[in-house]
């Protein structure tokens, strides 16, 4: 089934009593992801919002450097999965064959398939300067997440990533049952949108790995906001990128890692950033 969502019977055993009834539980399918005829990687994923993963991974991994390198997007249906169809510019080919990988990933993972150290260390590209936040603003983006979560609120088995702006609020919000498909997600979205990220902030409902700070420096957002901590690779990974790495957000505040300086009590002034 390729619907997000599953209605699955079980048995309940509460206080020593037994019952039965349904539950809402989110779908986990094989995504194969093709560029020109051949497949690169394969990872289980959400089946929602696949074009903006398809984007948004492409432009994650390196394959891409704009949506607009994409020739055309199909998103097959089979039986046993999805497949999203991609052909890209001949100039773009190239990219394919040095990056390609060669086994399939579990759900949501970041650097299956990569074949050295290095690449999966790979130095995470250096973000514009942006603008700073007050305490309160990230206080208030974080608390905006949750109402958004439509699946999360069924299922309460699923990751998000947002982004944020002074402006407007949550700008994009996306689900996944992976944290890095959410991310891509996310980031297919913006992209797809020609919204620029300087002007916000990038707010995680997972932990921080080092995938994850380099996903937050490909879209471009000088800040990220998650709920739960990070590792020492994704610290020094995000103060080399110029990042913003703000963990442990929870109602009564946060820690901040990394370039301090963007958070300070006064509000400063707001940054309109759109792609043309």
């Amino acid at each position: 089934m390729h619907v997000p969502v599953q209605a699955i019977d079980r048995e309940i055993w509460r206080d020593g009593t037994a019952s039965e009834g349904a539950r809402l539980i989110p779908e986990e399918t094989p995504l194969a992801l093709s560029y020109n005829g051949g497949t690169y990687a394969v990872m289980m994923g959400t089946p929602q919002n696949l074009e903006d993963f398809a984007v948004g991974f492409s432009l994650d991994e390196g394959i891409i450097k704009s949506v607009d390198d994409i020739k055309s997007l199909d998103v097959v249906r089979l039986d046993d999965g999805i497949e999203l169809r991609m052909w890209l510019e001949q100039d773009n080919a190239a990219r394919i064959s040095e990056r390609r990988r060669h086994i399939a990933g579990p759900t949501g993972c970041g650097i299956c398939g990569i074949d050295s150290i290095a690449e999966a260390v790979r130095p995470a590209a250096v973000v514009p300067q942006g603008q700073t936040f007050t305490p309160q603003q990230i206080m208030t983006a974080m608390q905006a997440i949750a109402p958004l979560q439509s699946i999360n609120m069924q299922t309460r088995a699923v990751h998000a990533a947002a982004f944020w702006s002074p402006s407007n609020g949550i700008v994009a919000l996306r689900e996944d049952v992976g944290r890095h498909n959410a991310l891509d997600k996310l980031a297919g979205s913006l992209a797809r949108s020609r919204t620029g990220a300087s002007a916000g902030m990038v707010l995680l409902t997972s932990r921080v790995s080092v995938e994850m700070v380099q996903k937050t420096a490909a879209i471009g957002a000088p800040v990220m906001v998650a709920v739960s901590a990070p590792t020492a690779l994704a610290v020094r990974t995000a103060a080399a990128a110029g990042i913003t790495l703000i963990a442990i957000a929870r109602n009564d505040g946060f820690e901040v890692f990394t370039h301090q300086g963007r958070v300070t009590a006064h509000r400063a002034p707001e940054i309109i950033d759109v792609v043309a």
